[in-house]
C-alpha cells in the first residue's frame, strides 16, 4: 500500500488517481501509524516551503515521514515534496526542510527574457544515471512544471535528472530509498503514469 501524505498543501486527488490509473493501492492520510506501516509513501506538495513545513510539524508527520525513510522503504517526492527533502528553503526568509538531502532551495533570477518566474509548462529533463525510478523513460522527456524556486544540493551526485530553464537546476533526484521530482508526474500524461507504476513497483 502507498501513503500519501495529507498535509493540506498538495494535489491529492490527482495524485491518488494517477497512481490508481497505474494499478496501484493508495490512501490519503496523515495517520502517523498508517504512514509508518505503509510499503511506500508520497509526498505531494503545492505551495510555500515555510507553510508546508509548519504543517508537517502540526500533524505530527515529521517523525513518521522521518522514521519510514531510515527504515529504507521507497519514500516518492513531488514538487514541493522534493523541495521539503533539503536542509533549507528560502522563500519568505530561511527556512529549515527536514535535512534528508544537504542543499538549500532558491528562486530562479528574475528578469530572464523569455525565462518566466515561475516556470509553469512542458520541459525536458537529462537523465544523469540510471534508476529503476526512470525505467523506460528515454532521455529528453518532457514533463510539466510549475514552481518558482529549485533544489540546489551540496552533493551533485543525487542528482537524477536536470533541466534547463535559463540556468540548469535539479529537477529529480534519488539516493538510497529516497527519490523526488520538482516536476508533476500526475500532469504528465503517460510518461508521468510510467514514473508513478516504476515508484509502485519499487
Amino acid at each position: 500500500m502507498i501513503a500519501i501524505i495529507d498535509y493540506d498543501m498538495g494535489n491529492l486527488r490527482s495524485v491518488s488517481k494517477a497512481l490508481e490509473k497505474v494499478g496501484a493501492k493508495a490512501v490519503v492520510t496523515r495517520d502517523p501509524r498508517v504512514i509508518r506501516d505503509a510499503a511506500r509513501v508520497v509526498l505531494p506538495g503545492v505551495g510555500a516551503f515555510r507553510d508546508c513545513m509548519k504543517n508537517l510539524t502540526d500533524y505530527g508527520l515529521v517523525e513518521p515521514i522521518m522514521r519510514h525513510i531510515e527504515a529504507g522503504k521507497p519514500f516518492l517526492g513531488i514538487c514541493l515534496g522534493l523541495q521539503l527533502l533539503f536542509e533549507e528553503g528560502t522563500e519568505f526568509g530561511a527556512h529549515k526542510g527536514l535535512g534528508v538531502i544537504k542543499g538549500r532551495v532558491v528562486r530562479f533570477p528574475a528578469g530572464r527574457g523569455e525565462y518566466k518566474v515561475p516556470h509553469i509548462g512542458w520541459n525536458g529533463v537529462s537523465t544523469k544515471r540510471d534508476s529503476p525510478l526512470l525505467a523506460g523513460i528515454p532521455e529528453g522527456t518532457y514533463f510539466y512544471f510549475v514552481h518558482s524556486y529549485y533544489a540546489a544540493p551540496a552533493d551533485a551526485s543525487v542528482a537524477l535528472t536536470t533541466t534547463d530553464y535559463g540556468v540548469e537546476f535539479t529537477s529529480a533526484i534519488s539516493r538510497d530509498n529516497v527519490f523526488a521530482c520538482q516536476f508533476h508526474p500526475e500532469k504528465s500524461q503517460k510518461a508521468g503514469l510510467r514514473v508513478l507504476k516504476n515508484f509502485s513497483e519499487l
